[in-house]
């Protein structure tokens, strides 16, 4: 058996990389013109990449409005039904002609002042995230429990229970709404 002439092996070698040479050659040249996008392409790139965004930023608003509302309805039954019991003490007081009168009447007060305050802050931390029917409705009870502190703060033995009985339905109707209004 014949072994590889060197020199055959070094002749087809060099034939090989010619022809190599070559084709990589002719694949390097240049083409003439200028290069341009495919106008189908992007347009429809461009409605993906929009679609997208406005996918992302209407989930970013939607989670916005639904905290703004979770956080305001889970504050709110806490807030107001501390105002709610110390008025209660405050007529009760009223009622039996009580010896602590003036101080039940005190911390009905402030503890309508107090929820009026804090719904209050609820909502203007919200902003625009809070729909509007329901900052509405969050705003007509802390009308409504500041116009019962005024009265409540009015009150004496001899007054007339009228128009604290006025302010009173109208925080008991504003709180009732603000409760229908939130999610369960």
């Amino acid at each position: 058996m014949e072994g590889l002439d060197p020199r055959r092996f070094g002749l087809v070698c060099a034939a090989a990389a010619l022809v190599a040479g070559a084709t990589v050659a002719g694949c390097a040249q240049q083409v003439e013109g200028i290069a341009t996008p495919n106008a189908a392409e992007a347009t429809s790139y461009r409605a993906d990449a929009s679609s997208s965004s406005a996918a992302a930023t209407s989930s970013q608003v939607a989670a916005a409005r639904d905290k703004a509302i979770s956080d305001n309805c889970t504050l709110f039954p806490g807030v107001t039904g501390i105002g709610v019991s110390k008025y209660n003490e405050f007529v009760d007081a009223h009622d039996n002609n009580a010896p602590d009168y003036d101080a039940k009447r005190d911390g009905a007060v402030t503890a309508l002042d107090d929820a009026a305050d804090q719904v209050e802050g609820g909502v203007n931390t919200a902003g625009a995230q809070l729909p509007e029917e329901l900052k509405t409705k969050f705003v007509a009870y802390v009308d409504a429990a500041r116009a019962l502190s005024k009265a409540t703060r009015e009150m004496t033995y001899t007054s007339p229970v009228g128009p604290l009985n006025d302010a009173s339905k109208r925080v008991n109707d504003a709180r009732n709404a603000v409760r229908d209004a939130c999610p369960s």
